[in-house]
């Protein structure tokens, strides 16, 4: 692929301007280089051979220039190192040189140097240098980036005397021997992946840096070449040191990896290497992917990503390995028992020839892992039999009976979370249980699941092995007095194994996993009433956690339909512990102290009636009788004397003692003591009344004279210290006072979560004019420009026909819920109770309003209230679509 005349034969014969005029034929030609490169990109060119076409049509303008600027003679040599170096260049690449030259050489042709690379800038080619001498380059190599550089030194105008001064300056007796670089690389290897969370599984993955990206491949080739002298991976098969099968899957993902890489270039328009949301769209359109009933392209795409990224992580681990033994040589066998020993730590078959498919022999590979903590891992000629031998598993369906037995006495075993993990990232889980395989490396194109489909699973799994530790998690206020009544805690694993294995199928994922769930337990010899819970739990394993978020867990008529829904305590034990474990499983941001109390409020109400017989639920009235008197006590232990509490009971609304616990009664009780008629007050704590709740979870109570706009200013301030609301609860009080709820969290960095800071600044916003209160204008972060849709409204009546219900499913952006606020205050609507929920991206919450005269909403009002919510929070948005 030829850069055409550059010389002194400019074309028509005109010789060119000088040097600007040599920069801009280049730039032409360079242009209409990639531009055919990017046609074979369209066409589905091998990757390899386009990298390799960019690296020689830079090759040649670089030759070009380089003859341009520096004489014949000179005794200067121009070397590519770094990637440029491998001969692969993607189109936005960093194009890395080396000019080696004596310093005498140096200083007589700086100028020509300048000029040379000044061209080359002016061409627009993004070139890093360096000029050294040979010498200067064994000095500059101690540093190991350097020294991984000029490993992959590539002549572009260097004789061979040249670049064999080059390999002797940097030569394993001069620096970096094997064995020191070796660690050296697989501890920045190690460090680069935690930087990462050790997880390729990322929303908005590195393919270049990321676990399992491009670098790690680059980093497996640099070792072998520092030990072995090879210049690809493909060479260690003849070493021992790969298996054909291997270095073919190797081959395989990189390309994969390149294609993507290259073409993420293309549509960012720049050196991109993370896999963003402004790309992904684009480039899965690029690469011919299309939507589908089932799926999106974009999430077919990136989910060959992360099956690439898990692949190439497997295979590496098991080079590292014998890397090390390499160095290090192989210990003496430590027998664990007849069929397996321990080789330098490393679980490992005993015999030459397992696991001859025998689906047993590998359940008791893991049966023997679990038994055995110490073991540091799966030694490298067993993982790579084992991966062998994998197609020719049977599934469970297809197993014997022994094998089966195996694999639920590994549920039952020590540590079967461990297990399980272990499993699917060695491909044994998927191979077993296809329909895990499936989902494996599946996302989902939104903000709310932050993990694959499998890796949450394993989330899932992780958490609840937190439960079986015994050990009280802060995170989970009564999830360790829960967990020792399970009569079968392998019945909770196994929900949580199946409870989104149906997903991207189409249809209801609870549904369709719940067949799998059935199939699956009589498959493995489980009684009708064991299959018949794991069946419900994941059927019902999101009804607890939009019951508690998007319903009001105080009405008894609420919690008496969940009851009945759930049945008995068993039942509400395991749904509970899969509900908080699926929650904190999801994102590490979802699970917080407020999501916490729901639950285990939740919970201990749904046991109280179970308790009591949903036949005969407790009155109102008896229930208001046991929290003044709960509440009393409490009180009392304060040091409160009777008179005191009947004065402060008298002056709160009959409703709260219904809709709070005896706790938050007597902590708004108390704060209401020295407060005068008319006064406002302001009382802020940690959600539960404990320091340091988490993730900075505050509750907010605001006693104030009813006014218009006093929820939208109290909104609006949150808003503008950085708090989020969660839920709202505003209750009439005596001669027109309100008393407002609402549990809050940090929504932006700035938010101090000092709950005496906060009271300060609502004292401040509600003591003066509210219509001067208004939340600050905030760009919404970038994430949440790609996922916009139509605000969607909807009106109901509350049972008791006294208030509308407006529900509001919109994309979040910051400040949306003073935005909301306001709108609410300009129709001259009550709200009365709010639940605030966030999934993600996406917004959906629910308000319970009147107008100004405590009536429901007519039809004319809802009219002007939507009219007025599409007009403020986004005029721009797309009238079509709807949230997934």
């Amino acid at each position: 692929m030829g850069a055409g005349p550059l010389a002194a034969d400019a074309p028509g014969g005109q010789a060119p301007a000088g040097d600007a005029g040599w920069a801009a034929r280049a730039r032409e030609l360079l242009n209409h280089g990639d531009a055919r490169l990017l046609k074979r990109y369209d066409r589905e060119v091998d990757i390899d051979r386009l990298l390799a076409l960019r690296a020689r049509l830079v090759d040649d303008l670089l030759r070009r220039a380089w003859h341009h600027c520096v004489p014949d003679d000179a005794a200067l040599s121009l070397i590519a190192v770094g990637g440029y170096g491998r001969g692969e260049l993607f189109p936005r690449s960093d194009i890395d040189l080396l000019v080696l030259a004596e310093p005498e050489a140096q200083q007589a042709h700086q100028a020509a140097l300048s000029r040379f690379f000044a061209l080359l800038w002016d061409t627009g080619l993004p070139v890093g240098h360096a000029v050294r001498s040979a010498a200067e380059c064994t000095a500059a190599a101690a540093d190991q980036t350097v020294m991984t550089a000029l490993l992959e030194a590539r002549p572009v105008a260097a004789g061979p005397e040249a670049m064999a001064a080059l390999a002797e300056a940097i030569a394993p007796q001069r620096i970096w021997p094997p064995r020191e670089f070796f660690l050296a690389k697989r501890e920045e290897l190690q460090a680069r992946h935690r930087r990462y969370g050790d997880t390729s599984d990322n929303l908005e993955p590195n393919i270049k840096d990321g676990p399992g990206g491009l670098r790690d491949l680059h980093t497996l080739g640099w070792m072998a070449q520092r030990a072995f002298g090879v210049r690809d991976l493909e060479a260690l098969v003849s070493l021992g040191q790969l298996g054909p099968d291997e270095a073919a899957a190797l081959v395989r993902e990189r390309r994969s990896l390149g294609r993507l890489r290259f073409g993420l270039h293309l549509v960012a328009g720049r050196p991109e290497e993370r896999l963003r949301f402004d790309y992904q769209k684009a480039l899965a359109e690029r690469l011919g992917y299309q939507d589908d009933e089932h799926s999106l392209g974009v999430e077919k795409m990136m989910q060959g990503f992360y099956r690439s990224a898990a692949i190439v992580r497997r295979i590496s681990d098991r080079l590292l390995q014998r890397f090390e033994e390499t160095f290090d040589g192989e210990a003496v066998p430590e027998s664990l028992n007849p069929d397996f020993v321990l080789r330098r730590g490393y679980l490992a078959a005993a015999a030459s020839y397992w696991p001859e498919a025998d689906l047993r022999e590998v359940l008791a590979l893991f049966s023997t892992w679990a038994a055995h903590p110490e073991v540091r891992g799966l030694h490298s000629q067993t993982a790579r039999a084992l991966a062998e031998s994998l197609k020719r598993l049977p599934a469970y369906d297809e197993a014997g009976p022994a094998a089966r037995a195996r694999f639920m006495a590994l549920l039952r075993g020590p540590r079967p979370v461990e297990t399980l993990t272990r499993m699917a990232r060695l491909g044994v889980l998927g191979q077993y249980l296809p329909a895990f395989a499936q989902v494996s490396g599946r996302m989902q194109f939104d903000l709310f699941h932050v993990y694959t489909v499998d890796q949450h699973t394993l989330m899932v799994l992780k958490n609840i092995a937190g439960f079986a530790s015994g050990m009280a998690d802060e995170r989970f206020s009564i999830a360790h007095e829960v967990w020792p009544r399970l009569r079968k805690p392998e019945l909770l694993l196994l929900a949580g194994l199946f409870h989104d294995i149906a997903k991207g199928r189409g249809g209801d994922h609870s549904e369709l996993g719940a067949v799998d769930a059935r199939e699956f337990c009589a498959a493995h010899g489980l009684s009708e009433a064991d299959t018949g819970l794991v069946v419900w739990l994941v059927e019902q394993h999101l009804r607890m956690s939009m019951t508690s978020q998007k319903q009001d867990i105080s009405d008894p008529d609420v919690v008496r339909a969940f009851a009945t829904l759930v049945g008995d305590r068993e039942r509400l034990d395991y749904l509970y512990l899969l509900t908080c474990a699926d929650i904190a499983g999801t994102s590490p941001k979802l699970w917080n102290a407020w999501k916490d109390r729901l639950l285990a409020d939740l919970y201990l109400a749904t046991r109280r009636a179970l308790r009591e017989g949903l036949e005969m639920p407790v009155a109102a009235e008896a229930r208001a009788v046991e929290a003044r008197e709960a509440t009393r006590e409490l009180m009392c232990d304060q040091g409160y004397d009777d008179g005191t509490i009947g004065r402060q009971f008298a002056e709160m609304p009959d409703e709260s003692f219904l809709r709070f616990r005896p706790e938050q009664l007597a902590w708004q009780a108390a704060a209401l003591v020295d407060v005068r008629m008319g006064d406002t007050q302001v009382a802020v704590r940690p959600v539960g009344g404990q320091a340091g709740a988490q993730g900075g979870a505050l509750e907010v109570f605001v006693h104030s004279p009813d006014r218009d706009g006093l929820f939208a200013a109290i909104v609006a301030t949150l808003d503008r210290h950085g708090y989020g609301v969660h839920q709202a609860r505003i209750l009439m009080g005596p001669h027109g006072t309100v008393f407002d709820t609402f549990e809050v969290l940090p929504a932006d960095s700035f938010a101090s979560g000092d709950p005496l800071q906060l009271e300060r600044a609502l004292r401040q916003a509600l003591s003066g004019a509210l219509e001067n209160v208004r939340a600050p204008r905030r760009a919404a972060p970038r994430q949440l420009r790609h996922f916009r849709f139509a605000p969607k409204v909807e009106f109901s009546t509350t049972t008791d026909g006294r208030r509308s219900l407006f529900g509001l499913v919109c994309p979040d952006r910051p400040g949306l819920l003073a935005d909301v606020a306001q709108a609410l205050r300009a129709r001259r609507l009550r709200v009365h109770d709010a639940r605030i929920a966030t999934f993600g991206e996406r917004v959906e919450d629910l308000f319970q309003i009147t107008d100004e005269h405590d009536q429901p909403l007519d039809a004319a009002a809802q009219d002007a209230l939507r009219a007025e919510l599409r007009a403020r929070l986004d005029p721009d948005s797309p009238t079509t679509g709807a949230p997934r």
